[in-house]
């Protein structure tokens, strides 16, 4: 017994003074010191939100062609005597003028023949109306008051008047003919190519060659649904009066210069294009040769032109950079003074390399973030910075320098050079 009191007791002493010593050490240990300061927030750059006013517009591109092109063709057979100097190809051409004529000899006999029928006719009818008179009074002077149309001469009367007039149409052929011995111009314009010279012998309906009105040039501008409701016109729209089209600016090389013209949309496709599922817009130039022409040149058939339509206005609307945009239709807002995310929903009326547009979401002045930030969340703490117009970047909520102990807060500023409001370079 004694000998497991000896065991036992050194035992209790060492625990009851490890225990004690622990109880004495955490009584008289000195309370760790909280900070006060906030947390430093991610650093991010900012671009403040604007309001403005907008056009929308669209681009596309297209091929010009002109508005009326038809191929030059005789409506006679013939061996061709005369071709105009003008007839050539990219030779300017008047409405009326003749371009080629074939040799007439053969329809002016016709034209003389068709006339001696015409004499024929014209005194064989009046020899029968003279024997018409005559069979009349004779049967008068006999009494006679039921004679048959025959005894009285109408029939050959009728048939006269019948010879006469088909006498009569067979001239109308026959100048008609010798008329169309020339090829005129049906419109001013230009010669596209030319397929004939003098000696050739043509057909009726054989091509002479290709001319194009000069007088107005279009562009066929195929466009998505989307881009339509951007320029805001219904499908089959047709230009007026009281509802024109929007402007055109029409731009392509010519010579190795940029050259630009201005024309207008006239009207769109009735009907969607089965297989790209766009719908065509044609827009026009009027006088491409003359006043349309950009100093001198012109917008001539055959050119690919890149077209900018002006679409709708958006009187108020604002506008944040592209870049802080996120995914559809989220923006970062980084509030200067508080220095806290807020992630807003806009509703995105146009989108380009300019910038975001919306009605609602954000307010102008509000600070966009453009910088990438990783597990937002609303409230999340942010260092808002932005670049001014002079290159500097000013700190909006800059982190608060520590206190030093036994300084007040004019010395840590001393300390630190920097002012809680302050911008760096």
């Amino acid at each position: 017994m004694g000998r497991l009191i000896a065991i036992i007791a050194p035992i209790a002493i060492i625990l009851i003074l490890g225990v004690g010593g622990f109880i004495a050490v955490s009584a008289f240990k000195p309370e760790a010191e909280k900070s006060a300061e906030p947390q430093a927030g991610l650093n991010v750059f900012a671009e403040p939100v604007k309001e403005v006013a907008l056009t929308l517009t669209v681009n596309a591109q297209g091929e010009v062609r002109p508005k009326r092109e038809i191929s030059v063709s005789p409506q006679i057979s013939g061996r061709v005597a005369y071709v105009s100097p003008d007839f050539i190809d990219g030779g300017f051409i008047r409405k009326g003028q003749v371009l080629v004529r074939v040799e007439g000899e053969d329809y002016e006999l016709g034209v003389v023949r068709a006339r001696s029928t015409v004499a024929s006719a014209e005194q064989r009818l009046a020899r029968e109306i003279a024997e018409s008179e005559l069979a009349q009074q004779d049967l008068e002077d006999l009494g006679m008051t039921d004679a048959s149309p025959l005894a009285r001469r109408e029939p050959q009367l009728a048939e006269a008047r019948a010879a006469l007039d088909a006498a009569k149409s067979q001239l109308q052929d026959a100048q008609l003919a010798l008329a169309r011995t020339a090829v005129v111009a049906p419109f001013d314009g230009r010669v596209r190519e030319r397929m004939v010279d003098i000696g050739q012998v043509v057909a009726p309906g054989q091509s002479l060659g290709q001319i194009f009105g000069n007088d107005v040039v279009e562009v066929v501008l195929p466009l998505k649904d989307e881009e339509i409701g951007r320029l805001g016109l219904p499908l089959a729209f047709a230009s007026s009066a009281k509802t024109p089209g929007p402007e055109v600016i029409f731009t392509a090389n010519v010579g190795g210069e940029p050259r630009t013209w201005r024309g207008q949309v006239v009207r769109t496709g009735a009907a969607i294009n089965s297989q790209t599922r766009q719908i065509n817009v044609i827009a026009e130039l009027n006088d491409p040769f003359g006043k349309g022409a950009d100093n001198g040149a012109p917008m001539a058939p055959g050119l690919f032109v890149t077209a900018e339509i002006q679409g709708r206005s958006l009187d108020r609307v604002f506008v944040a950079p592209r870049s802080a945009l996120r995914g559809d239709d989220q923006l970062f807002i980084g509030d200067p003074k508080t220095g806290k995310l807020s992630i807003r929903t806009v509703d995105i009326e146009h989108s380009d390399k300019d910038g975001a547009y919306f009605h609602v979401g954000a307010k102008a002045g509000e600070l966009a973030v453009i910088s990438p930030v990783q597990a937002p969340f609303d409230g999340m703490n942010l260092t808002v910075m932005q670049r001014m117009e002079d290159g500097t970047v000013k700190v909006h909520n800059p982190p608060k320098p520590a206190k030093a102990d036994g300084k007040d807060e004019k010395v840590a500023k001393a300390e630190t050079g920097k002012d809680s409001e302050g911008a760096a370079q």
